[in-house]
């Protein structure tokens, strides 16, 4: 049920980012950049859903554009920084104790002491202006670590099982034995990382666009947030211009934190027994 209600939200989002823009422009017939001097910072109504800015946008024409954005720079970086974690996390833990393993582990031990956020804020900051490419390809190269060093543990794990060995002393080439045997059993972890990475990446891109550390002709939930902050919103009581993109980033948390839960309980053996005797419980009382 977790999993059904978090891909559903998910999914829900990936759509709007796909075809929001069309909807909103050919459908509402709504322009996010469009000014309207004769509502201004108007509370949601018939004509504007959700309200208008201070400079008389559609904040609902906004939402639906920074989705786009918002869920670009998420998906973009993740998809980078679960990509390099696999392949030094897995190549490492399949070549564990070795030459490979000690020059990967040490690559992975770099990063992790770094420190990526203030790291990410200098980059982005000498970097300011590019666009939401860049800033995705900064948080996805400085946020594999972490999960590199996860994989390599467990894939230390599946590779030292008794069928990979056999394989090996059969002749099995070792990228057979990694894309094929190994990495299979890894695959909820891989995709439970991917949305942990995907969510930190959305919540990272809002941070740097709230510090003005991001392209800012660019429109995405965190741009939204600090143009609202500098026009001073929360205190002119302006809540239906930073409200809507932030529950809609809390949303995209929410989901992937239900989705990972969901995930924990089918791959966990320990999970599935204790839901499983609780599911025992509840019935044995309702009897």
């Amino acid at each position: 049920m977790k999993v059904r209600v978090g891909s559903a939200i998910i999914a829900f989002f990936a759509l709007v980012a796909i075809f929001g823009g069309w909807f909103s422009r050919d459908v509402l017939g709504l322009d996010p950049r469009a000014n309207d001097i004769k509502s201004i910072a108007q509370p949601p109504s018939g004509a504007h859903l959700l309200g208008t800015t201070q400079f008389g946008q559609d904040v609902l024409a906004q939402v639906i554009a920074g989705a786009s954005g918002s869920m670009f720079v998420g998906f973009l970086a993740a998809a980078i920084g679960t990509t390099l974690a696999v392949l030094v996390g897995v190549t490492a833990g399949y070549f564990g104790g070795g030459g490979v393993d000690g020059a990967l582990n040490f690559l992975t031990n770099l990063f992790l002491v770094m420190p990526v956020l203030p790291l990410i804020f200098i980059v982005a900051g000498y970097l300011q202006g590019t666009g939401l490419w860049t800033i995705a390809l900064i948080i996805g190269l400085f946020g594999w670590a972490g999960g590199a060093r996860t994989l390599r543990a467990q894939a230390m794990s599946v590779a030292s099982r008794d069928f990979v060995r056999a394989m090996r002393l059969l002749g099995e080439s070792n990228r057979r034995l990694i894309f094929f045997e190994v990495l299979p059993h890894l695959t909820g972890l891989i995709a439970s990382m991917f949305l942990h990475a995907m969510i930190g990446a959305v919540l990272a891109e809002a941070g740097l666009a709230f510090l003005g550390i991001s392209d800012t002709g660019a429109i995405s939930w965190g741009t939204m947030i600090q143009s609202a902050q500098q026009q001073s919103a929360v205190l002119r009581g302006l809540w239906w211009w930073f409200v809507p993109p932030g529950l809609c980033i809390a949303l995209i948390g929410t989901a992937a934190a239900l989705v990972n839960f969901g995930v924990d309980e089918v791959a966990n053996p320990k999970l599935r027994v204790t839901r499983a005797r609780r599911g025992r419980m509840v019935r044995s009382q309702a009897a």
